[in-house]
């Protein structure tokens, strides 16, 4: 099969099956759809919003919400989200406000910007980036984009012209993925990361999911929710599957200001000679500002493919149709990735560092959850659920739900990420808030677990 033919792209997407499904429920309720009068409205709702938003992180955190109990008299802990700009300790640099300050006095930054972003804040990106790059980027190969979830829209759609295209996807992974490939009608298929391996790629089984039709695969890397950075030799191989296989890499960099492991970041575009890399990464995690939305995608492609196959073309088209980020943004991005001082980022990680060994150190407490690496980067712990020491919890769901509701502690269920009886829990926040939220979790534990009597081979649930 020739290269051109594994990157398909088109300008209208082809979701013919939904189609037809559509017409054959608007036949069978059309009887039982009309109004007072006897007519049939011609509209409904748009079914594939729901299927996407029904997998989306944010409506799981939203559902987990209403399950808080009001009336507990202890005030919701939601270390879930992944944002630790609400705790002191990790509050954003002077330069980055200054920058967003200035920006925004300057009178500069009123109008409509460029689609693909403004020149100066894409050449900054690409200064940003390039580093250890052997073929370095240029401004023309970056565009600006509304945060890292923007981006992640703008490449998928980009990359589903093709009505039988799917993508490859980590398990567990970012389920933004998920829920954005379900809309663009891609098919989802997965590959599994390997805790036994420090959590590396199944490359036997990404190479096994893959057929003719597949488009892309997505690397997050360092990676959420497992905490792992990936090694050189790892993302060489990666690089080689891909160039294999004809598909894209979708390398997700955006917590790459958050390493503090002993093992280095490496950027993925470093292997783009080998298979064409498109970064994606915003400023959210590195600087903790998530609420700034301000991020890019990165071209990386020094043999033409993307140009060749028409997905450079496909992603300009596509920032035509989408909201441009705000130019204030745009406007102050060159001095926040160029002023912040080295200290910030020390600091920030000294932080991370403490509030992994002191998490990992309250974990010994609670039996039910283990953690089989220590992270080296991102701000959360990934734990396994071992529900058979648990009464009347059956999976990572429950406990979940159970908790938020008992203990006002709101987790992620591994379920949401693409793994079962998993939990994720965020660390990014003050240490007396993190003993608060181990204290609960240590609560609920001790109401729910099964302990056996002494002298006896009997199980017994010990009540408080």
């Amino acid at each position: 099969m020739e290269r051109s033919k594994r990157y398909e792209t088109g300008n209208k997407k082809s979701c013919s099956h939904n189609y037809k499904k559509h017409l054959k429920s608007k036949r069978e309720k059309m009887a039982n759809n009309g109004n007072a009068n006897g007519n049939v409205w011609q509209f409904k709702g748009n079914t594939a919003t729901s299927d996407a938003a029904a997998v989306a992180l944010r409506k799981l955190v939203f559902k987990m919400f209403r399950n808080y109990n009001l009336n507990s008299g202890k005030p919701i802990l939601a270390p879930s989200p992944g944002d630790p700009s609400a705790s002191p300790s990790f509050r954003t640099c002077p330069v980055a406000e200054e920058a967003v300050a200035a920006a925004a006095r300057s009178g500069m930054a009123n109008s409509y910007a460029p689609s693909p972003g403004i020149l100066k804040a894409r050449r900054a990106v690409a200064d940003y980036l390039n580093g250890e790059l052997p073929a370095k980027l240029k401004e023309e190969d970056v565009y600006i984009t509304g945060g890292c979830n923007q981006a992640i829209e703008i490449v998928i759609d980009s990359l589903a012209g093709n009505s039988l295209a799917n993508i490859l996807l980590p398990r567990p992974g970012y389920p933004h993925y998920d829920a954005r490939a379900l809309y663009s009608c891609l098919e989802i298929r997965k590959y599994d990361l390997l805790p036994q391996k420090d959590w590396e790629i199944d490359l036997d089984g990404l190479e096994a999911a893959a057929d003719e039709n597949t488009v892309a695969m997505v690397l997050i890397n360092p990676n959420n929710p497992c905490g792992n950075v990936y090694s050189y030799d790892h993302l060489n191989k990666v690089a080689e599957m891909a160039r294999k296989l004809g598909i894209v890499v979708i390398s997700d960099e955006v917590y790459k200001h958050v390493v503090y492991g002993d093992r280095p970041f490496i950027p993925m575009g470093i292997f783009a000679s080998i298979a064409p890399v498109i970064t994606l990464g915003s400023i959210s995690k590195g600087w903790v500002v998530p609420g700034w939305r301000i991020g890019w995608i990165a071209m990386n492609d020094p043999n033409s493919i993307l140009k060749s196959t028409g997905v450079i073309q496909a992603i300009e088209d596509c920032l035509e149709l989408t909201p441009q980020p705000s130019l204030i943004l745009q406007e102050a991005l060159p001095d926040i990735l160029e002023k912040t001082p080295k200290e910030f980022f020390d600091k920030k990680i000294k932080a991370m560092r403490h509030s992994v060994e002191f998490s990992c150190e309250r974990l010994k407490d609670i039996p039910c959850l283990f953690c089989p690496k220590k992270p080296e980067s991102c701000s959360y712990l990934w734990v396994k659920l071992d529900t058979s020491m648990l009464v009347n919890i059956k999976n990572d769901f429950e406990f979940c739900m159970k908790l938020v509701s008992e203990e006002s502690v709101l987790l992620i269920p591994g379920v949401a990420l693409g793994a079962d009886n998993w939990v994720r829990i965020s660390i990014g926040t003050d240490a007396s808030v993190l003993d608060e939220i181990f204290d609960r979790i240590k609560t609920f534990y001790d109401r729910h677990a099964i302990r056996k009597l002494p002298n006896s081979m009997e199980w017994t649930l010990i009540m408080d």
